[in-house]
């Protein structure tokens, strides 16, 4: 039994909701997104609530009833605030530039690294080692960042690379003699 999929999803002031069969609609001050939901889960707009319940008791629509229920929230929260992932830089020489809508990296490499900005995505360049990811889609969002941050990941023994703003690289010991 899916006990996030049981709480009702409420939703938040200043945006719209719309329940068509499957197909949830968000429209708030950021933007407009929509979810289908699987045909084995049903969708009901009640008391400015979204509820979603399972359409049998099988593993399989159990499993789609919590996801179904989480991906709807995460759209009434993408068009309320938005989502935003920050990247650091480490490395002598590593920096980041924007480039009219392009994201340009000097990663060490015997060229810059030009990353094309894509629909729906904004980065930032606040400091030349640190870059903000934002949008309204959650996926989106961390899909672009993960694009970035493969590009030089940080290597264990120096440091070295873009990473997550927050996350802890295991370091490694080096040599010994």
């Amino acid at each position: 039994m899916s006990r996030i999929g049981k709480k009702p999803v409420q939703v938040p002031a200043g945006v719209t909701a719309n329940v068509d069969g499957q197909k949830v609609t968000a429209k708030g001050p950021k933007g407009e997104l929509f979810f289908v939901a699987n045909d084995e889960v049903t969708v009901k707009l009640e008391n400015n609530a979204v509820v979603v319940q399972p359409l049998n008791e099988t593993k399989d629509a159990r499993a789609k009833w919590g996801m179904s229920r989480t991906m709807i929230e995460n759209i009434f929260k993408g068009v309320k605030d938005g989502y935003e992932r920050k990247l650091e830089i480490n490395g002598v020489g590593y920096r980041a530039s924007m480039q009219g809508k392009n994201l340009q990296l000097a990663l060490g490499f015997s060229h810059d690294v030009v990353y094309e900005t894509p629909e729906g995505i904004t980065i930032a360049v606040p400091k030349p080692t640190e870059i903000v990811v934002t949008g309204i889609n959650k996926q989106q969002v961390g899909q672009v960042a993960a694009e970035i941050r493969e590009y030089r990941g940080p290597e264990p023994y120096k440091g070295k690379g873009v990473k997550y703003a927050g996350e802890r690289i295991v370091r490694k010991e080096g040599k010994k003699k």
